[in-house]
């Protein structure tokens, strides 16, 4: 009997193997964000001098956590339990973008100096640590298994 293929020729290709390929795209996705996350805020810094209206999220940063989202929800189909703990720091990631860029906006309305987006870095983090984590669990296994 076959296994149960939700989305066929994707998960011939992005769902196939141990670990599956998709673990290995979100973990460069992931990294793909965070260079977008710093370009975005070298732009939002650049648009804060044309006033708080004019700062935006930079498209290609938007096009890394969209693609996340849907790869990290992709991964739930095929592996449950990373698929799940990937998707809500992803989901928690983006929520913090949101708040960030409102706290942007907020610095440029009032004159101060726009910041770093803290939160936004440290989910960041935790995605890029979470999806190296399960792209590489195959060399940490033999010794997890041991211990318990």
């Amino acid at each position: 009997m076959y296994p149960l293929s939700l989305f066929g020729p994707v998960d011939a290709v992005l769902g196939s193997g141990h670990p599956p390929a998709i673990v290995y795209v979100l973990v460069v996705l992931a990294v793909l964000n965070v260079i977008t996350r710093a370009i975005s805020h070298r732009s939002n810094v650049q648009q804060a001098s044309e006033g708080a209206d004019a700062i935006e999220q930079h498209p290609a940063h938007i096009a890394t956590t969209l693609l996340l989202i849907l790869g990290s929800f992709y991964l739930g189909t095929v592996e449950l339990h990373s698929g799940m703990v990937l998707s809500v720091l992803v989901v928690g990631m983006f929520i913090t973008d949101f708040f960030e860029l409102e706290a942007r906006r907020v610095e440029a309305r009032n004159d101060r100096e726009i910041g770093r987006p803290n939160g936004a870095i440290a989910a960041s983090v935790l995605v890029v640590l979470y999806a190296a984590y399960i792209s590489v669990f195959f060399v940490v296994a033999p010794l997890w298994n041991a211990v318990v």
